[in-house]
């Protein structure tokens, strides 16, 4: 584990070099807070909460390193910092996201970070589904998000973190995911509509009017040849403001099926009659050809930007003791929990498989600081310019793990049966 790995370069490098009467902070290191400088050791650091800075620094000349040794380094570095600003961004989306969810429902005062925004939210609706009484039920149909990540932004980052990448610019993959991307002519696949449109095919998420077929929402015309305006567990014909599969001739608000290949006003998933411009990827980006640290560090870059499609979420309440209530309820779920789904369904495999990696070659790196060949001194004065972001990337991996585990405890609430739980019926 990283924390592990801290233990293992803080003692004794660290603890023992720093406690050392040799170490006076004279300012020669002004980008490191607190951190001190060495006699005959290297009098700088870059500024270590810059990814340029750090990958632009010379670090096998400045602390005596192999090669092999500075590039580790450095990639472990650059991921590190990135999977920080990759926790913030997850952080600061559930902060908005629960915190608007919690005030919402009757929640008052400010939140520390996402977690505790979150565990607001849950606690509201518990308190919210309580006054609906026992014999409330709450059904939710989603049109989960898609997330995708560039593959143009990936092969810029690998061709710029790793010298071995020809050209400066890395061949990618999509693996275990879909391609997708602006197709300029025939869409063969699924259409991303980007606004409500009619979809040649067949239509995933909403339709406006005409449509036929499965209906997880609110059904409004016919429910199996019978008047209807709620839910429907057969065949619905009419509209359907959520979790529709079937032909919609009206407005379709979500994917569209297409039937062969078609023109497609939105994103195109599947094959393009011509190449797809700004190529992106469900799954796993990858540059063939670059270190385990460039990859770490460019996929948490590269998932500090991901493009999410909103999901769509229609909830449906029966037996609520306050119809009033159930309507606030109502509301605030339909209009805060599609930015937390972003998180608990969008980004979840990925935020775990990229923190992975990240600890991973933190770990591969940890015998780098022990590596120059200067002595004590320039050896403690590596630790100290390593010493924060590397202990950030341990906030920010547990940080990381914290806020998808609470996104996904918050779905599992707006769910629930009437209770003042907070867990799922």
């Amino acid at each position: 584990m990283v924390s592990n790995y801290w233990r293992i370069v803080s003692l004794p490098v660290l603890v023992t070099a720093l406690g050392s009467p040799l170490l006076i902070d004279c300012g020669k290191m002004p980008s490191v807070p607190g951190a001190p400088a060495i006699p005959g050791a290297p009098g700088n650091c870059p500024d270590m909460a810059n990814v340029e800075a750090v990958a632009n620094f010379d670090w096998q000349k400045e602390f005596k390193l192999d090669a092999s040794a500075a590039g580790k380094l450095k990639g472990g570095l650059t991921a590190a910092i990135n999977l920080k600003g990759l926790a913030a961004e997850i952080d600061g989306d559930l902060k908005t996201a629960c915190g608007g969810l919690a005030k919402d429902l009757g929640a008052s005062g400010d939140f520390a970070d996402g977690k505790a925004a979150c565990d607001a939210a849950i606690k509201a609706m518990g308190d919210v589904r309580a006054k609906m009484g026992a014999k409330a039920t709450a059904s939710l149909a989603m049109v989960p998000p898609h997330c995708s990540a560039s593959m143009d932004a990936m092969a810029d980052c690998a061709g710029k973190c790793d010298a071995s990448v020809q050209g400066g610019k890395a061949e990618v993959k999509c693996e275990k995911g879909e391609l997708s991307g602006t197709c300029d002519a025939k869409c063969e696949g699924k259409c991303e509509l980007s606004a409500a449109a009619t979809c040649e095919g067949t239509c995933e998420g909403s339709c406006d009017a005409k449509f036929s077929g499965k209906c997880e929402g609110t059904c409004n015309g016919k429910c199996d040849g019978k008047d209807s305006k709620g839910s429907c567990a057969g065949k619905c014909d009419g509209s359907c403001d959520a979790g529709a599969k079937g032909e919609c001739k009206g407005k379709c608000g979500g994917q569209c099926q297409l039937k062969g290949s078609a023109k497609c006003e939105g994103s195109c998933t599947g094959k393009c009659s011509v190449e797809m411009k700004a190529p992106k990827c469900t799954g796993e980006v990858t540059p063939p050809k670059v270190s385990a640290e460039c990859k770490a560090s460019c996929d948490a870059k590269v998932s500090g930007k991901l493009e999410c499609t909103p999901a769509k979420v229609a909830l449906k309440i029966d037996g609520a003791a306050d119809a009033k209530v159930a309507g606030e309820y109502k509301g605030a779920i339909e209009k805060n929990l599609p930015a937390i789904l972003k998180i608990a369904v969008g980004m979840k495999d990925r935020a775990a498989s990229i923190t992975g990696s990240v600890e991973g070659v933190l770990e591969g790196a940890k015998a780098t600081v022990n590596a120059s060949s200067g002595g004590p001194a320039v050896t403690a004065a590596l630790g100290a310019c390593v010493m924060a972001p590397f202990k950030g990337a341990i906030d920010a991996a547990a940080s990381i793990k914290a806020n998808v585990n609470v996104s996904v405890d918050v779905k599992a609430s707006a769910e629930a049966k009437g209770s003042a739980s907070g867990k799922a019926g």
